[in-house]
């Protein structure tokens, strides 16, 4: 049984394990503007990342934040955000992601939220059935364009 005592903010000594973690659920970044991006987001009011480590070794993170613009299908203001969440292949389906959705939850709560939102990529069906799995509920799909000018 996973147990929310093994979720723990970060430090200087699992900020590494995050940095990897992070590169892995987000192959197209840059190490080093990674580790800047979340640098100032472990220095924002508005933003929190939990990670899980299970023995010796980190294995899941989420990735949080505090966002007052419309949030797609709230009707509250703030609303906590899942930024990102990950866990390692391997320990997958063991209720770590949802155990670190809970705490993103608590933790917004602290802020005054009374929703979560979250997104996905239209193609990415194992985090969408993850996302029904604990608790959320469509809100709508989007298509998003850019344009170069």
């Amino acid at each position: 049984m996973i147990d929310i005592k093994h979720i723990e903010e970060i430090t200087k000594e699992n900020f590494n394990q995050w940095v990897k973690m992070a590169l892995a659920l987000w192959p197209d970044n840059e190490e080093n503007e990674l580790k800047d991006e979340f640098h100032k987001m472990l220095s924002s009011k508005k933003e929190q990342a939990f990670i899980y480590k299970l023995d010796d070794e980190y294995i899941g993170f989420t990735n949080l934040s505090i966002r007052s613009d419309y949030v797609e299908g709230s009707s509250s203001s703030p609303v906590g955000y899942v930024e990102g969440i990950y866990v390692r292949t391997e320990y997958r389906n063991n209720g770590i992601a949802k155990e670190l959705i809970t705490k993103g939850e608590e933790w917004a709560k602290e802020k005054g939220c009374t929703q979560m939102g979250s997104d996905i990529e239209l193609d990415n069906h194992i985090s969408y059935k993850f996302h029904q799995k604990v608790g959320f509920k469509e809100a709508n799909r989007i298509i998003c364009f850019i344009k170069d000018i």
